[in-house]
């Protein structure tokens, strides 16, 4: 059986022993992990390898959110908050909501943004820091190994560019607090109760201006107080990170190589910074919403 088929028959599994009826499951998003809506029970699993996920971190994390009162989705209520293994897969249970609106209003979504930020402030977890993110993308472009199709010079000017942005931004010496590391329109829902954000496996200590580079403008400008200068350079960042990742040998993102492509230009053009969203339009359409890693 494929991958995708042992994570799908993995979590049924999972929800037919805790007497969670799943006859059926509907494939949400296929990335670095897999997100099924299970029926009839109407459960959203979250699947990934074994060692190759942050699973543990995520649901404990979510508890932790959820006390402090930040709109984030829950865990589902009939199951034990855990992490589920089966077959080699690690597999996590979550709260199913009906999309009841395709786009979330700028204004409510920047207010739920704003309160994530202030509940995050409240808890006390070891993240890693953003900057273990540029060094991931760093040794992405480093290594040809990784990223066979990166032309030399591309490698050498999105490697100068990362390391120069890492210490721009440092220098700065900015407040940092954890935030939820993308909070681009891909992991936001919209529900009944509001914007509510997902995949938190991103989490990382950082300005607030890192999350606020992956939403479009029409959400930051909702935003108080933020310091536009150091958004730019996350604004910029963000491109670059994400045009490393879209060079990695095995990534799975549609029309990735084009789309990396398309960043690599941007790069070279210089600002003003487009949002992840702006690029995702102009190239794809708008009905597609940008996943960064």
């Amino acid at each position: 059986m494929s991958d995708v088929t042992r994570a799908i028959a993995a979590a049924i599994s999972v929800a037919a022993s805790l007497d969670l009826p799943a006859d059926d499951a509907m494939i949400l998003q296929n990335s670095n992990k897999l997100t099924l809506r299970l029926t009839p029970c109407d459960v959203l699993a979250r699947i990934a390898r074994v060692g190759h996920e942050v699973a543990h971190f995520e649901v404990e994390l979510a508890q932790r959110l959820a006390e402090v009162g930040c709109p984030v989705c829950p865990l589902e209520p009939r199951a034990d908050p855990r992490v589920y293994t089966r077959d080699g897969f690690a597999v996590t249970l979550w709260t199913y909501y009906e999309p009841v609106t395709p786009h979330t209003p700028p204004v409510d979504y920047a207010k739920a943004l704003e309160r994530l930020h202030a509940g995050m402030r409240e808890v006390d977890v070891q993240t890693p820091r953003f900057t273990d993110r540029i060094t991931q993308a760093e040794e992405i472009v480093a290594d040809p190994d990784h990223s066979p199709e990166l032309a030399d010079a591309d490698r050498v000017f999105l490697g100068g560019t990362l390391a120069g942005l890492r210490r721009a931004i440092d220098d700065r010496g900015a407040v940092e607090q954890l935030l939820h590391g993308e909070p681009h329109p891909g992991n936001v829902l919209g529900t009944r109760n509001g914007p509510l954000f997902i995949d938190l496996e991103t989490c990382c200590r950082g300005p607030v201006e890192f999350d606020l580079a992956h939403v479009p403008e029409t959400v930051r400008a909702h935003y108080p107080n933020v310091d536009q200068e150091l958004l730019d350079e996350c604004r910029q960042l963000v491109i670059a990170m994400v045009a490393a990742w879209r060079c990695k040998l095995g990534d799975q993102f549609p029309n990735g190589r084009r789309f990396g492509e398309e960043l690599l230009r941007l790069l070279r053009e210089g600002p003003p910074w487009p949002t992840l969203d702006t690029v995702a339009r102009r190239l794809d359409g708008p009905q597609k919403s940008p996943k960064v890693t």
